[in-house]
């Protein structure tokens, strides 16, 4: 009995994933598992660029939709509900598409996770709260202090990278780069990983003008009505940050609008660079033609 197969599609935002892994499926004749950190949450649909509800009833989707945003996912979760997901697609078909831009959640659900001591929530309340007072200059700098191998592997711009690695520290006296094993799980399934990608000027027109349209399509009075909210760690996040700032008096609104479109040209950049270092990679322009022919001529 061969196993099932997992065709993984993944690159920067704004590259065209979402078309591409609808057709995809459609031609496996299965499911899409999202591998978004935000898509998840009921609330946040504009700003995280949502499959159209037109595309979730052409293809039957996981992962979206499926959380309040008051309720905190993490990797661990990630990959525990992406395995069942799979294990039920498989219960009926024998191919699953996964489509996202978060790289630690494609890699959790390809490659497992390392075994971690639990974190101290005393002290995660109180780093959350200091980050939260006093901002990212606050969070790099007791990085920089506690944890210097962590802050020098690249991640000073990710809070919540470095937010996990500051709790790490200060709950278990350790470096989380220290239970990084490396080793890979065993799954019980097949898996094709695709990369697509655009040149950068490419994709960074297609950055500013999927802002504008999110602008078009009422992404401020989504962030209006999550307001009363924006404390969550969920919505500490670009497209609703920034937002945020705006409703508190702190830039206008155009002056908003441009540091979504920076703060989202500096994620697809980091995307990119985490990607690139997946070795079982298949990379390729999101806009040659036959690109899903392509992807399962791949074996």
């Amino acid at each position: 009995m061969t196993s099932p197969t997992v065709y993984v599609i993944a690159g920067p935002t704004a590259v065209g994933k979402t078309a591409i892994a609808i057709d995809l499926a459609k031609r496996l004749h299965t499911s899409i598992i999202s591998a978004d950190s935000r898509q998840c949450y009921r609330e946040m649909s504009i700003g995280t660029a949502k499959p159209s509800i037109g595309e979730q009833q052409g293809v039957k989707h996981y992962f979206i939709d499926s959380f309040p945003v008051t309720e905190e996912l993490d990797v661990a979760d990630y990959e525990k509900l992406a395995l069942g997901y799979l294990d039920e697609i498989f219960l009926i078909h024998d191919a699953a598409v996964v489509c996202g831009g978060t790289g630690l959640y494609i890699k959790a659900l390809c490659e497992g996770l390392d075994a971690m001591p639990s974190i101290d929530e005393a002290i995660a309340e109180d780093v959350n709260n200091n980050y939260k007072a006093q901002g990212l200059g606050w969070l790099q700098h007791a990085v920089r202090q506690e944890d210097p191998g962590f802050y020098a592997s690249g991640e000073i711009h990710n809070p919540a990278r470095l937010l996990r690695a500051l709790i790490f520290k200060r709950s278990s006296g350790s470096s989380i780069l220290s239970f990084r094993t490396g080793a890979k799980k065993e799954r019980e399934f097949h898996i094709i990983k695709v990369g697509l990608e655009l040149p950068r000027a490419v994709l960074y027109e297609r950055i500013d003008k999927r802002v504008d349209i999110m602008m078009q399509q009422g992404l401020l009075g989504e962030v209006k009505q999550l307001y009363p909210q924006k404390q969550l760690k969920n919505l500490q996040t670009v497209g609703y940050s920034e937002l945020f700032d705006y409703l508190d008096g702190k830039c206008s609104l155009d002056e908003a609008v441009d540091k979504i479109k920076q703060h989202t040209r500096n994620y697809a950049k980091r995307q990119m660079t985490w990607f690139r270092k997946d070795k079982d990679m298949h990379w390729f322009s999101a806009d040659e033609p036959d690109l899903v022919d392509k992807i399962l001529a791949l074996k």
